[in-house]
């Protein structure tokens, strides 16, 4: 038998870019094995010995949300969890409150694990976004390695890179995964209905010229990557738009000139003297 090997799909030419460097800075964090925070535009990465532990985004849902929206866990759980941090005055970590947690037993490790590493990813996708701004890092104590497991940065790099190239296949215009979002006018038809997934149909129904895919997550509880996957089918079945941008307003009219030759100013003087006879 003749095997054929495919070849695997080429990344649009953005991405291809992005493979060769992702992230340098990040590169080289993990080859000194560095420990830190490294401060994006879209989010943070905390680094310890050169892993990635923990990552945010003010677009993707936390730790605390993904494991309450669904009855994972309770809300009072979580919020005893977090009240653990060290200094009070500063804002709940939710690694802390998941370390607090694993010691409580109140959640089955491999559960929180895996929700953990979920939160890790969706944050990781939109901190490695591309960006105009360069990355700051500062380094010193702070994130650990943990009970909580941390993952390799080609690892993170890699799995940023799968999702682009999935949301760019399902849906190449980004346009609507940070704008707010519009039924499409018009409706498509019954046939296109039944097409709608139980979970997209969730989407869909709250989707009020307000949300933006980031908004959906958090009121559905879910990944943000996953809620971009449901808005670009929704988007490329015609359910669903961004909402347009402000017209640009008219350009201002020029000047009217201002008459200087004393000829013209005569005229214009005889013109207004028969006027007014």
């Amino acid at each position: 038998m003749t095997m054929v090997r495919i070849p695997p799909p080429a990344l649009p030419v953005r991405d291809r870019r992005a493979a060769r460097a992702l992230s340098p800075m990040l590169t080289r964090l993990a080859e000194e094995r560095a420990t830190g925070v490294l401060v994006r535009e879209h989010g943070v990465l905390y680094l310890a010995e050169g892993r990635v532990v923990h990552a945010e985004s003010p677009l993707a849902p936390d730790l605390g949300v993904l494991l309450t929206a669904h009855g994972t866990l309770a809300a009072t759980a979580w919020q005893r969890a977090a009240a653990q941090a060290p200094d009070p005055a500063q804002a709940p970590d939710p690694a802390q409150a998941a370390e607090a947690l694993l010691r409580s037993g109140v959640l089955p490790t491999g559960a929180l694990e895996l929700c953990h590493l979920d939160a890790l990813y969706d944050a990781g996708y939109f901190a490695l976004a591309p960006s105009g701004t360069p990355g700051r890092f500062r380094y010193g104590a702070g994130p650990r390695l943990g009970p909580l497991p941390s993952v390799p940065v080609v690892a993170l790099e890699r799995e940023t890179l799968r999702r682009r190239l999935l949301l760019h296949r399902l849906w190449p215009d980004p346009a609507a995964d940070s704008a707010p979002l519009i039924r499409a006018d018009p409706a498509p038809g019954p046939a296109a209905a039944l097409s709608v997934t139980p979970r997209q149909r969730a989407v869909l129904d709250r989707v009020d010229g307000v949300r933006t895919a980031a908004d959906l997550a958090r009121d559905l509880g879910r990944q943000a990557f996953h809620t971009l996957v449901d808005v670009r089918r929704l988007t490329a079945a015609g359910w669903i738009a961004p909402v347009p941008a402000d017209p640009a307003p008219p350009p201002a009219p020029p000047p009217r000139p201002v008459t200087t030759d004393p000829d013209i100013a005569l005229l214009k003087r005889l013109r207004d003297a028969l006027e007014a006879l």
